[in-house]
């Protein structure tokens, strides 16, 4: 593990700071939270909550630009084709992102709506309205003809429909990590951990900085801290995000008049915003890029991408296909090998938790995750939900959560 000097005082004076003891007396947690992230700021808001002592761990800080948790905004929505795990946790998550953003001064939580369209015999789109029908959350079913109607500013094929879940909508999410950190009372350590280093009954992270319980939830540096245990079985993969500028005086992409939206065509699934908070009208095709490097890889957007953003662009909302690209953004997924997320143990060692394969689905579930991690640490004889597994964890990619 390569600790610098600046890290080693940089973990020291945080310890001393959350601990209250002098700086050159070393703090022992009850758990230290190896990332940042959203399932890593909830995790240890969720642990400070039942009273631990927490320690906060991130290579680069809360809501970073390199993080999958970065970002201005990511999609909250309910519908998982019925699936009975995600769907309740976001539904349970909605719920916590709404009341943490009711305490901030800035809203995280922008209920604009989520609009989902799809070729009208979608066996994935039935499964999610009928899933939203049985459990009573507000929603609007539409045919062509009325999605037409609602929202003319994007054009609707033949032979789709689609529904809006009306209590849905997106989450900010760099500002809403760094709220999550902020509600907690934690200041996160800037520090470049390694694998876990037992020190007697507890873990030393730095000089300074040890704890009797670890979460790693590093997102896709999960397989540069165990690449022989993770790489292969967590996938950075690169994903562009492109931002337009409609034409001054249009407010047809505002939040008012354009929902957040998510065109589902036999798992070919495009995403996007209105425009929020001034960022302009945002989108992004969910199909998995080329791996890279978190650390290295390319910040730039790709010309062949912009080209095919404006080919979409022009197919569903035509009034856009010249617009100026205001910004772009390069972040990574970080996908297991079907899209569940990875919540176990480090094999071996029954205190130190692996957090992760959030694959472009994850943000959303933040709160829902910090809970079930936090209740793990609690309590150590807690089974493990099967689908999250690392036997679950396979090489080979097959995506199946959406």
């Amino acid at each position: 593990m390569g600790w610098t000097r600046r890290g080693t005082m940089a973990a020291m004076s945080a310890a001393a700071a959350t601990s209250g003891r002098a700086a050159t007396a070393p703090a022992i947690f009850d758990a230290a939270v190896i990332g940042a992230g959203v399932f890593g700021a909830w995790t240890a808001w969720t642990l400070k909550q039942a009273g631990l002592r927490v320690a906060l761990v991130d290579a680069y800080g809360a809501g970073h630009a390199r993080a999958s948790s970065g970002g201005e905004s990511r999609v909250i929505r309910v519908s998982y084709g019925g699936d009975p795990l995600y769907s309740p946790m976001a539904r349970d998550s909605l719920a916590a992102w709404d009341a943490l953003s009711a305490r901030q001064g800035l809203p995280i939580l922008h209920r604009t709506g989520v609009l989902w369209f799809s070729p009208s015999d979608d066996e994935y789109m039935k499964k999610s309205l009928a899933w939203l029908e049985t459990s009573g959350l507000p929603h609007k079913a539409f045919d062509r003809a009325g999605l037409a109607a609602a929202w003319p500013q994007a054009v609707f094929r033949e032979g789709e429909s689609g529904f809006l879940e009306q209590a849905s909508g997106a989450l900010i999410a760099g500002r809403g990590v760094q709220s999550v950190v902020r509600d907690a009372g934690l200041q996160p350590v800037i520090l470049q951990a390694g694998p876990p280093r037992r020190a007697g009954d507890a873990y030393e992270l730095a000089p300074g900085l040890s704890a009797h319980s670890l979460v790693y939830a590093c997102g896709p540096w999960l397989p540069k801290v165990f690449p022989d245990l993770l790489a292969g079985r967590i996938v950075p993969t690169r994903q562009e995000v492109y931002h337009f500028g409609a034409a001054p005086g249009d407010d047809r992409f505002t939040p008012a008049h354009l929902p957040v939206w998510a065109d589902f065509n036999n798992g070919d699934l495009v995403y996007g915003f209105p425009d929020l908070e001034g960022q302009g009208f945002k989108f992004a095709f969910d199909a998995h890029g080329p791996l890279v490097d978190p650390d290295t890889q390319s910040r730039q957007p790709s010309p062949d991408g912009v080209a095919r953003a404006r080919t979409y662009l022009a197919r569903r909302f035509p009034a856009l296909a010249e617009a100026p690209l205001i910004h772009a953004r390069v972040c990574q997924y970080e996908n297991s090998s079907n899209g569940d997320f990875l919540i176990d143990r480090l094999p071996g060692d029954d205190r130190v938790w692996l957090v992760g394969g959030g694959s472009g689905h994850g943000f959303k579930h933040g709160p829902a995750v910090g809970r079930l991690v936090a209740d793990h640490v609690l309590d150590p004889g807690k089974p493990v939900e099967p689908r999250f597994s690392l036997a679950a964890k396979a090489a080979t990619q097959k995506r199946e959560i959406y």
